[in-house]
């Protein structure tokens, strides 16, 4: 009764097929309407076209990930309504359709951050890197947002200052273009991969969060949930909330979604069956206070969605993906806890008892530097991954 293996794939375009999806064993993908841009509805007609050809190879559409929630929902603009009945006609469509379960974030911007997207691990592989003092001189140097350096402690300004004089004009486009561009295009990123002038619509974008901290934002996300969760519910559809990547601010903006105290308070919104959470091992690992061991035990029975990989801690705040069984992640004791849930359910005769996982990101090894692939989802990596996570739960499975 191992959880159900699924694979994040990226549509037409994407390199890896869903007959090659089929070949490694997956059983459940991951996916979205990547051509419908945030904040408009999902037509059943385009649900079903996507969901036709998964299930034409013998698998069936697990997850969204993502049906993005706009800025104008983030920030509580004019729009806010219209947006919000835009995503309630696309959970209504997806229920109808028979897909359960959703993934999202309420994350400002910039939906995740790293500075090198060609790290090299000990062994030659290649991973990313998120490391603070690079950022720190991205924003403060590159970026140059208004009062950046007062967000950073004097040591972390010392080595942005050494940095940003050590880069060339061309690595200091190469960065802030892999931030802003490269890593969120793919995934229905505020700014399109072909925008001219993109640091500065980036500025404007970050700007409209000055007036809003932390709370406003809290608030914001609780009348979001108000408005949905019980369409969500009555349309058979889990939402669940997937941590911020880091777990900590960046660029001056407010984090709600990275430690346990955010998710007690989040789960505290509504205890609905639609309410949940995407538990990802790698953003929630980036910051060395969160013991994943606990939260996992404390959150499992509000667990819908899994991501599966593992950090290494540098110095400075700083970490880079260690692969997905090595690194900071006591990778057993998570997915003890999740197949003893699992069981949990199952036995209590919840209809909602499977729990799918992801291998989340992966080192880019053999065959993967032949291949095109976007940041982060090389294909041999996570197969590797995939492996790695399956045949340790069919251990841990023997003693159950």
């Amino acid at each position: 009764m191992a959880l159900e293996k699924t694979w994040r794939w990226f549509g037409r375009n994407d390199t890896v097929t869903l007959a090659d999806l089929k070949q490694m064993g997956v059983e459940g993908v991951v996916t979205s309407l990547h051509h419908i841009p945030a904040g408009e509805a999902w037509p059943v007609e385009e649900i079903r076209k996507v969901q036709a050809g998964i299930e034409h190879h013998g698998m069936r559409w697990s997850v969204v990930e993502s049906l993005p929630v706009s800025e104008g929902i983030k920030i509580g603009s004019a729009d806010r309504p219209q947006l919000i009945e835009n995503y309630i006609l696309s959970l209504k469509n997806l229920g109808a359709c028979g897909i359960d379960t959703v993934c999202y974030n309420f994350m400002p911007v910039l939906d995740w951050a790293r500075t090198d997207l060609h790290f090299k691990n000990n062994n030659g592989a290649e991973s990313m890197l998120f490391d603070y003092p690079t950022f720190a001189a991205f924003d403060i140097y590159i970026l140059r947002r208004e009062g950046a350096a007062g967000d950073y402690p004097e040591n972390i300004q010392q080595k942005a200052h050494d940095i940003a004089g050590s880069l060339t004009e061309d690595e200091k486009e190469e960065l802030a273009h892999n931030i802003i561009i490269v890593t969120q295009a793919f995934i229905h990123g505020v700014i399109g991969e072909d925008s001219d002038n993109y640091k500065d619509r980036f500025l404007t974008y970050l700007k409209t969060y000055d007036a809003i901290g932390k709370e406003q934002l809290r608030e914001n996300l609780a009348f979001f949930l108000k408005e949905i969760l019980p369409v969500a519910e009555q349309a058979g559809v889990k939402l669940c909330i997937h941590p911020d990547d880091p777990p900590f601010p960046l660029l001056g903006l407010p984090r709600i979604a990275g430690t346990a105290d955010d998710f007690r308070w989040i789960m505290e919104q509504s205890d609905s069956p639609a309410h949940g959470i995407t538990f990802c091992t790698g953003s929630l690992s980036a910051c060395p206070d969160n013991d994943l061991v606990v939260m996992a035990t404390e959150f499992a029975s509000r667990i819908q969605f899994v991501h599966l990989r593992n950090t290494a801690y540098l110095a400075d705040n700083s970490f880079y993906e260690s692969g997905h069984l090595t690194g900071s992640v006591d990778m057993f004791s998570i997915i003890k806890i999740l197949l003893e849930e699992q069981r949990r359910r199952r036995k209590s005769g919840r209809k909602d008892w499977r729990m799918p996982f992801r291998p989340d990101h992966g080192l880019r090894i053999l065959d993967d530097y032949s291949r095109t692939a976007n940041p982060g989802y090389p294909l041999i990596g996570r197969l590797k991954g995939m492996a790695e996570i399956d045949g340790l739960q069919t251990g841990i499975e023997r003693f159950l």
